[in-house]
Parts: C-alpha cells; sequence; structure tokens
C-alpha cells in the first residue's frame, strides 16, 4: 500500500493523488515523502508530461505532518541529533525546491506548471506542500481550514511554510498564521492570500490552469529578479519597525518561555536578510533547534498524542457502547445551563429541570444568547439556534425526566440538597439510568451514599464555563461501575471534550493541585513579597494568570467557603492558616473579586482590572529584602507538581497522561512544559528531589519530598520512562 499514486491523463497531465489508506484524513510520513519525491522525479522526466496537479482522494487535503513521527525524531536521529535533524529536514527541503523550481532552469525557463487541487482542509505540510506548487486551488467548503497550526504544539512551521509565507505576504501580514496558529475558511483564506482560488471543482480547474500556463506563470516571486519583500526586509525602515514591534509582541505574549515562537521570530528575520535558499538553511537550523528543546517533545506528546488518545477512551472500560441519547439536567444556574448548551448542541435531547420555572426558562435562555452572539459573529444561523433550543425542554417536573439515560445534577454545592435531589429522580427514572454529579469538592463516596443504585453513581467536574473549558473531570466513587465510567468517558465524548478519570479524594485533582498554587501565592503575600512579584513571576514561568488574580476571578468569598470546610473536616492537620488569615481578612473588606470590583486588584466601575490594590502593602507589608525571581517561581510551580505526584501515589491519577493533559487544560499548568510530570522529566527527579528539600527546609512540610519521587531520584528514572502510557499508581 502506498500514500501516493500517479496517473496520467490524454491531455498530458500527471495526476498525483495523497490518499494514506486506513486513515480519515492523510498526514504525512517519511516513507510519504520519498513516494512523493519518486513521483516527481519521474513526471518531471516524462516527456509526456506536460504539468503536474497534487491533489487527494479524501474529501480534505490533509491534516499534516504525523506528529507521532516528529516527537520520535530526535531519538531517531542517531549519535549526533543536531546533525542528524538538520539533515533530514534539508532533504525534505531539497523535495519541496524541486517541486517548486519544477525543472526551471537557470534562467527561469522550462518547468512544467505544477498546481494543487484541494478538497478540503489543508495544515501543516498539507498546506506547505500546496505553497510550494504555482498555483492553488481549494473547493468552496466552509468548514475546510487553510494554515499552519504547528506553534499550537510547540513548533512551527518548519518545512519552508515560515520563509515562504513571510515572503509572498511579508512579516506582519503573515505573523497572524506563523505566531497564532490561525486558520481560515477558503473564501477568507482567498482574501488573506493564503490560496489562489476557490472553485466547486479544484481538480478540473488545476488541470486547466496547467495546460495553459506559461514560463511567467510558474516563476515565485522570491525567484524572479529585483524581488523585494512586502511590507520592507529587516533593513528597510518600514521593515525595521515591523520587526521590533514583532519581536515585543512574541515576548509580550510568550514570556519567553515557549522556544517555539522566539525561534520561528529569529528565523524569519535572520531568513530576510538573505537569499532564499539561505533563508531555508536558517529555517531548517531554527527548527531543529526547536526539535532539540524538550518543550516541543512535551508539548507535541501532551497537546496532541496524549489528548488524542484520551479523547478516543484509551482508559474506557470494555463496555458495550453507551451513548447518551437522552440526558437531565438538576439546577438551571451558570453550569447547568452551561452543561444544557454543549449537550443540545451536541444533539442531545435535554430536560433542564429547576426549583422554579422562571429559573429553568432562564436557563435554557442562556443557549438563545449563546446562538445569537454565534450568529452576529456569522458562526451560526437562526436555523441552527432553532434547532439546537428545540432539544431542551425546561421544566420543574421531575416525570419529564422519564426515559432519561443519564442525569446530570448541578445544584447548590450542599449534600443535604444533593442528596434529596438524587431521591427525588431515583423515583422516576429507569433503573439503568446513570446518575451523575456536577461537584468541584464534595466526596463522590458520600454523596453516592444517597442512591439505591452506587454503583451507577459518579462524579462528572466540569470546569466553568462549561462551553469554553475542555477538560471534564471524572470522578470514580468507591463503588462506581464501569458501566458509568464508561457512560461518563462516552457523553464527554459527544460534547467533544477531553476527558480524564481519576479516583474519589479530597477536592479529586484538579482542584487539589490548584488551591496549593493560589495558597502559595496569598501566603507570600503575607510573609511580604511584593505581590507584583509574585504575579508576574507566574507568568513568566508559563501560568496564564498568577494566583492572586485567578482568586479575584474564582471569587474570593468561594476560597473562604472552600478553606472553612477543608478545615472542618481535617481538624488539627489543616495546614493553611496563614493563608486564612489574608482570605479572611478580605472578606471581612468586602473584596470579594472581580464580581464584587474590588480584590486583590483593583477594577473600574465596567469591572476592568486596573492594578494591584495599594491596601495589600498597608495590611502586609513588603519586606526590603525580596526572594530571588526562581525562588518565587519554583514555590508556585512545586506547589502544584508535588500534588500532582502524590495523586499518583495515592491512585487517585491512575494515568501520567491524564495529569499533564488534565493540568493544560484544566487551570493552564504552564503548556510549554507539556504538564506537571513532563516539567519533572524535563528537570530531572534527583534535582527535583533535591529542591524539594531545600524549598521545605526555607519553607515548610507542604514541600517534603514524596517517596515516589525520592524513589526515582535514587534510580534515575523519569515518568514517563517509568509509567509510559500504561495505567500507573505507586
Amino acid at each position: 500500500m502506498t500514500d501516493f499514486t500517479m496517473a496520467t491523463d490524454s491531455d498530458g497531465v500527471a495526476v498525483i493523488t495523497w490518499d494514506v489508506p486506513e486513515k480519515s484524513m492523510n498526514v504525512m510520513s517519511l516513507e510519504g515523502f520519498d513516494e512523493l519525491d519518486g513521483l516527481i522525479d519521474d513526471a518531471l522526466a516524462d516527456d509526456a508530461v506536460k504539468g503536474i496537479v497534487i491533489t487527494s482522494g479524501k474529501s480534505t487535503f490533509a491534516g499534516g505532518m504525523d506528529l507521532n513521527i516528529i516527537a520520535k525524531m530526535k531519538q531517531s536521529a542517531g549519535d549526533d541529533p543536531a546533525r542528524g535533524l538538520f539533515e533530514g529536514t534539508m532533504a525534505k527541503h531539497k523535495l519541496l525546491r524541486k517541486i517548486e523550481r519544477a525543472g526551471m532552469d537557470d534562467k527561469n525557463k522550462g518547468g512544467k506548471p505544477i498546481a494543487a487541487a484541494l478538497p478540503g482542509t489543508a495544515l501543516g505540510i498539507g498546506y506547505e506542500l500546496p505553497l510550494v506548487c504555482h498555483r492553488i486551488f481549494c473547493a468552496d467548503d466552509p468548514k475546510a481550514k487553510i494554515g499552519l497550526p504547528e506553534i499550537m504544539v510547540g513548533i512551527f512551521p518548519g518545512l519552508g511554510g515560515t520563509t515562504r509565507l513571510v515572503r509572498k505576504m511579508g512579516a506582519m501580514a503573515a505573523s497572524p498564521y506563523l505566531l497564532e496558529g490561525k486558520l481560515l475558511d477558503p473564501k477568507k483564506a482567498k482574501v488573506a492570500g493564503l490560496i489562489d482560488e476557490v472553485v466547486e471543482d479544484p481538480l478540473a480547474a488545476a488541470k486547466a490552469w496547467v495546460l495553459e500556463a506559461k514560463d511567467a506563470d510558474i516563476v515565485k516571486p522570491w525567484d524572479a529578479k529585483g524581488y523585494k519583500m512586502p511590507g520592507g526586509a529587516p533593513y528597510h525602515p518600514a521593515g525595521f519597525m515591523t520587526f521590533v514591534g514583532a519581536s515585543a509582541m512574541v515576548n509580550g505574549k510568550t514570556k519567553g518561555v515557549y522556544p517555539a515562537a522566539k525561534a520561528l521570530l529569529s528565523a524569519v528575520y535572520e531568513g530576510a536578510l538573505v537569499p532564499f535558499d539561505t533563508a531555508l538553511k536558517i529555517e531548517a537550523r531554527w527548527f531543529t533547534n526547536v526539535l532539540l528543546n524538550p518543550s516541543s517533545g512535551a508539548m507535541i506528546r501532551s497537546l496532541f498524542i496524549n489528548k488524542e488518545a484520551l479523547e478516543k477512551g484509551a482508559n474506557r472500560p470494555d463496555v458495550a457502547d453507551q451513548k447518551v441519547k437522552k440526558v437531565g439536567i438538576l439546577g438551571a444556574g451558570m453550569m447547568g445551563a452551561g452543561i444544557a448548551l454543549v449537550s443540545a448542541q451536541a444533539g442531545i435531547e435535554v430536560v433542564l429541570l429547576d426549583q422554579k420555572q422562571e429559573a429553568a426558562d432562564k436557563g435554557r435562555a442562556y443557549t438563545a444568547d449563546y446562538m445569537d452572539k454565534g450568529i452576529a459573529r456569522k458562526k451560526a444561523t437562526p436555523e441552527k439556534k432553532e434547532e439546537v433550543l428545540g432539544r431542551i425542554t425546561a421544566t420543574t417536573d421531575y416525570d419529564a425526566l422519564k426515559g432519561c439515560d443519564l442525569i446530570i445534577e448541578a445544584v447548590f454545592e450542599d449534600p443535604k440538597i444533593k442528596a434529596e435531589v438524587t431521591q427525588a429522580v431515583e423515583a422516576v427514572i429507569g433503573e439503568d439510568c446513570i446518575f451523575a454529579t456536577n461537584t468541584s469538592t464534595l466526596p463522590i463516596s458520600d454523596l453516592a451514599k444517597a442512591s439505591k443504585r452506587p454503583e451507577q453513581y459518579i462524579g462528572i467536574h466540569f470546569f466553568s464555563p462549561v462551553e469554553k473549558m475542555m477538560l471534564v473531570e471524572i470522578i470514580k466513587g468507591k463503588e462506581t461501575g464501569t458501566r458509568a465510567v464508561a457512560k461518563a468517558l462516552d457523553f464527554v465524548r459527544q460534547i467533544r471534550k477531553t476527558p480524564i478519570v481519576v479516583n474519589d479524594a479530597r477536592f479529586f485533582y484538579a482542584n487539589r493541585c490548584i488551591i496549593p498554587y493560589i495558597n502559595e501565592g496569598i501566603r507570600m503575600v503575607a510573609e511580604g513579597v511584593a505581590p507584583a512579584l509574585i504575579e508576574n513571576a507566574a507568568k513568566m514561568v508559563g501560568m496564564p494568570l498568577g494566583p492572586l488574580q485567578l482568586v479575584d476571578e474564582t471569587s474570593i468569598d468561594l476560597g473562604a467557603k472552600i478553606a472553612r470546610a477543608t478545615k472542618a473536616a481535617m481538624g488539627d492537620a489543616y495546614p493553611d492558616g496563614a493563608v486564612d488569615e489574608v482570605i479572611f481578612w478580605m472578606e471581612d473588606e468586602g473584596r470579594l473579586g472581580r464580581k464584587s470590583k474590588a480584590g486583590f486588584y483593583t477594577y473600574d466601575d465596567k469591572g476592568k482590572r486596573q492594578g494591584l490594590w495599594s491596601g495589600l502593602g498597608e495590611r502586609y507589608a513588603v519586606t526590603d529584602e525580596q526572594p530571588s525571581l526562581i525562588e518565587v517561581q519554583h514555590r508556585l510551580l512545586f506547589a502544584q507538581v508535588l500534588e500532582a505526584v502524590r495523586a499518583l501515589e495515592e491512585g487517585v491519577l491512575e494515568d501520567i497522561r491524564e495529569g499533564d493533559v488534565g493540568a493544560i487544560l484544566g487551570w493552564g499548568f504552564a503548556p510549554w512544559s507539556g504538564g506537571p510530570f513532563s516539567w519533572l522529566d524535563i528537570i530531572g527527579a534527583p534535582y527535583a528531589a533535591e529542591r524539594c528539600d531545600q524549598l521545605s527546609s526555607a519553607h515548610g512540610d507542604r514541600f517534603a519530598c514524596p517517596d515516589l519521587l525520592r524513589e526515582m531520584a535514587s534510580k534515575g528514572q523519569d515518568f514517563y520512562g517509568r509509567f509510559g502510557s500504561k495505567p500507573a499508581a505507586a
């Protein structure tokens, strides 16, 4: 079986078709490059071939490079990986340059026209390949996406996409597609200049163009005499300002922790100073630099390979299909309304139940408002809105829950109320119906005691806002059965989110790790560490929000409530009294966070954050001697990762893949690192254990080195080496 085939028609047009067997979308492999190389050679050498069209045998063109191969490139590059990676990259450049030059001589004469006919989506190498062709035709499919999303998984377009797009459009115009991974539908891609034509039949249009193309039509601008870069090269006054601004923008957004963005900008800047073929070598060197950086491998593994595996049911029990047909949602507040929205969008019939009809109707209106915003942005239609709304029944009648195969309870976080609702629901639902509770803190095993069927009781923890947050945490109680787990996983896959499955324990996994992060930031405030140092240290190590801003966003009174409940449950073992002093004082001051327009930050009348509140310094004076940046960063990071390790030790986490993916998607743990376990692998267990000892000596037992980490340090092990992709518990 081959990925590429070629057939020449009676007009002399050679059609090279990309169609990877047993794949729903084409992805490029090393073997695929070799096959394409051979076919291009054959077509260029055949006098009967007047031109070439590269197309796809599928409904899309290509999804890019097989990232499983990219993830292993460093290991397979030989004893000198830098040289191996560079030479391997340059071999691909040679092939793509061969297509681009198409047999032309030094005077740009004698080449064969080569066009790309895209039936749909073209991403990564799936766009870099058309970019070397002389004209790009794409089908008029509004669902198709064109672009270069590599930056989203920790690398950058390293097979000519960076150099060509900048020389085609200019650095400023190309930046959204290179630095942000922005994707466009075909019509917008044509307007932007990414492709040339949007047509009903791209293959027929490409063939017709090939037969009519002249020598001048197939010469790329950068190969033509007198070429000047759009917007100006770095040594041009206009270009100079572009690159100064680009550097500031990249560092402002990435805080210097994402190596791919910095490498991309370097490749663009340095490449713009030299001839095109030299620029390709520079791009290849920076691409090699990124591939050698452990960050890129960790990001690819967590954000693509592991995430995709979990979404496909890597840890799903071997149980028959549990696809949800009708879901009952109890509680039409913000969480319930959000769950109803994503369920209805997935084609599931929804019963949204609340105590009062007014509340239930308001919850259903949340979907109407969301769809209206989509219509305004031309992401939805009035017909689609009515279709989605038609799936939601807002009611106060428990009898409406009959026929539901899944119930999701999202009422107030009170065990008594949840127990009452559970019993009321079980009086009307069928015996096979799975009951799930959406809770962020309450133990599932305790809540399940109110159920007649604890084996069918499970936790499904959504993050707010439901429609935006990609992670869903599924929590198994002590008696939860495999069918309930399968039902929860299948439901999460239906609503197109990423699930992780954990065992029941206080705060489960996500909150268990994020609360210490918040607490460590607050504890440092009480110690006299400058709040600005705390917040900026967090952002400079890759956290999306500093701990003080995060607690403002989630609300300070919620933090106080969780603290009181935790203290009541733990008694003398409760470790966070110093944190409570700050939180309870803020609560007493009425500074409850963004919702009250007053918290650790100040806000204007519209709730826009203005800056850190000066009153903090009056209560907790900033000390003259401040800790180093790395000390603050390590306190904030180790507070999280040590809880992740303890969760693995205790069997709360069963798979480190879920620990890494859940951390990034759930609370934004430094995505550049690949997650807490990947970060520990990057710094190494011996160093991590040593830092634990230093931090615990200086700051307390919360930084004590877990036994598992200590053991791994003594054996020189890493987490992915020890546990790999297998279920893991200490």
